[in-house]
């Protein structure tokens, strides 16, 4: 089982990236996925959660308005669509996907990818 992230990169205050979660080894669309991010010196920080319909869907405050979860079960793939870049959203970024919602927010268990650095600069 493999969750590969990519899409991350450098860009401006203001700009966008758009992150990518592909799963490998699981059915994607029986599980619950969610971002994480994680900047130097500070601990693990959910940012977004999408239940496998995303019916469900949860931001962190700090990024409702700006940052998007989807999903394309077929493509066994996520999304992360990030606007509206800020100077406290630089970190690297971890896709996780678990059976469980409650879980999946937690980021308690589950399968992870090894994620992609974002940053943001002018």
């Amino acid at each position: 089982v493999q969750l590969v992230e990519s899409g991350g990169g450098l860009v401006q205050p203001g700009g966008f990236l758009r992150l990518f979660c592909t799963a490998l080894g699981i059915v994607f669309g029986t599980h619950n996925l969610a971002w994480f991010r994680q900047a130097p010196g500070r601990e693990r920080e959910f940012v977004a959660a999408a239940s496998p319909s995303s019916y469900l869907t949860d931001y962190a405050d700090s990024v409702k308005g700006r940052f998007t979860i989807s999903r394309n079960n077929g493509k066994e793939t996520g999304y992360l669509q990030m606007n509206n870049l800020k100077s406290e959203d630089p970190a690297v970024y971890f896709c996780t996907a678990h059976p469980s919602y409650p879980n999946v927010k937690s980021g308690s268990g589950g399968y992870w990818g090894q994620g992609t650095q974002v940053t943001v600069s002018s």
